[in-house]
């Protein structure tokens, strides 16, 4: 069967006509476009908060790092944290820490010995205070620049003290009371001035 096809009506060509002469297709009337200030698209929106968002965190985390002389002292913690043993003696040990050299070594010493951090002469005693844990403690051989300070940093805690000389000590533990505990046995006492170097503290 065939079929005729089908003839446009004198109505549907005036319209095809008049909407032809309407506008030219490749240039549409300016109001059919939507002006959305970019602030206000939802795609500048998020890209901007995930911009924030990790400035924020990256800033918080260089916030809570601690100096280079205390981070290199957690990662020499974390390398000999299972080495025992008495390297040096008690006395220059105690010197150096700012306490009285007649008096023994706070805790149950684990290891003393002299190391390098970050370039510079340390010493280094781990020991085990009770009621607080096991604790490590540097102190340096020539004066650094360090200020009281405390955070968590690398799974450990960490803490920068002035001894009873006044000299920076710097104390890293698992437990954050091992740090309070210590604090009690190395640091200066409050209203307590720093003594001069080489005595013993008192």
């Amino acid at each position: 069967m065939d079929f005729e096809p089908l003839q446009d009506s004198a109505f549907d060509l005036r319209a095809r006509a008049e909407l032809a002469l309407a506008f030219d297709p490749s240039q549409p009337p300016a109001h059919l476009f939507r002006h959305t200030p970019l602030l206000s698209r939802r795609g500048f929106q998020r890209g901007l908060a995930a911009l924030l968002l990790a400035a924020t965190g990256v800033g918080a985390v260089f916030a809570m790092r601690p100096p280079a002389l205390v981070r290199d002292a957690i990662t020499h913690e974390y390398y000999e944290r299972t080495l025992r043993g008495n390297f040096m003696p008690t006395s220059q040990l105690l010197a150096h820490l700012g306490l009285s050299q007649q008096q023994p070594v706070p805790g149950y010493p684990q290891l003393m010995r002299p190391c390098q951090i970050d370039g510079q002469l340390a010493y280094h005693l781990t020991t085990f205070i009770e009621k607080g844990g096991m604790v490590t403690v540097f102190a340096f051989d020539q004066p650094v620049a360090l200020k009281a300070s405390s955070g968590w940093w690398n799974d450990v805690y960490w803490q920068v003290i002035d001894s009873r000389q006044g000299r920076p000590l710097v104390m890293v533990a698992q437990k954050k009371n091992a740090l309070a505990v210590a604090d009690n046995q190395f640091g200066k006492p409050a209203g307590q001035t720093a003594n001069t170097p080489g005595t013993a503290g008192p």
